[in-house]
């Protein structure tokens, strides 16, 4: 069961709090949610409506968190995020998973509809000390290879987050790296995957980068690679939860 191999990984982690995107009102999904909830983490899973081919995002901290509502009425099961104290005040995780789209007018809508939400939902990143991170299904605007696909309005969710005070914590670290995190059938990569901080957060961002092994190593776990995101702040507080190599056991009793 992927599923099992999926929560044996992620609970080996270092990172404290985990979103999953393309998370579906599913028994892979629930098997998530419950090996999470039974090792001790607060998760959060707005679920999809069940019985549609909708998928959503979902959030499991390894820290006291409570949930944060953002107000965003289009597929509100795509935003999913967390509030956790740290040594400098709270900090807003928010996973997002952006829907994709083809050429046809009912999908682009759909999309750019809930881009429009989203701008419109996020506080600014002015202030406070925010996340946002998850599937964006976007590139930057100088993305290379550049991609003809990809329209005006995509490229102005992205350089729209830098207006309002975020930024690509990726390019903070490594303003000129080509990384992909997603690649298609034809070889053809697309960094699709972001993590964008709000300005006062931008000076604590330590490391950001990509993992590649779930997507690319033998049995992939995953179509998309990992992202990563280091930041100097000193939570408040741990749940105890269950160490990585006991997982088998409890993935046997969740059966």
């Amino acid at each position: 069961m992927r599923a099992e191999r999926q929560v044996r990984y992620l609970c080996a982690r270092p990172e404290p709090v985990l979103v999953l995107t393309e998370t579906a009102q599913s028994a892979g999904c629930e098997f998530l949610a419950e090996a999470f909830q039974g090792a001790g983490y607060h998760v959060t899973f707005p679920r999809p409506v069940k019985g549609t081919r909708e998928r959503g995002v979902m959030v499991a901290s390894r820290l006291p968190a409570r949930p944060l509502t953002l107000p965003v009425e289009y597929l509100p099961h795509r935003v999913a995020g967390v509030t956790v104290e740290t040594g400098t005040g709270p900090l807003d995780v928010v996973g997002v998973y952006v829907p994709s789209r083809d050429a046809t007018e009912a999908k682009v809508t759909r999309k750019r509809t809930f881009l429009d939400g989203l701008a419109a939902g996020l506080p600014s990143g002015a202030t406070g000390q925010r996340l946002v991170i998850g599937d964006l299904n976007i590139l930057e605007p100088d993305h290379v290879p550049k991609y003809r696909t990809f329209r005006t309005w995509e490229y102005e969710f992205y350089t729209g987050l830098g207006e309002s005070g975020y930024q690509d914590a990726f390019r903070l670290v490594a303003p000129n790296a080509l990384e992909y995190s997603w690649v298609g059938r034809t070889g053809d990569g697309y960094r699709y995957d972001h993590a964008h901080v709000s300005g006062p957060l931008a000076g604590r961002v330590e490391g950001c980068r990509y993992v590649h092994e779930p997507r690319t190593d033998e049995g992939r776990l995953t179509d998309h690679s990992a992202l990563t995101v280091a930041l100097d702040l000193e939570p408040v507080g741990r749940l105890t939860v269950t160490d990585a190599d006991r997982m088998p056991d409890l993935v046997g009793a969740l059966f």
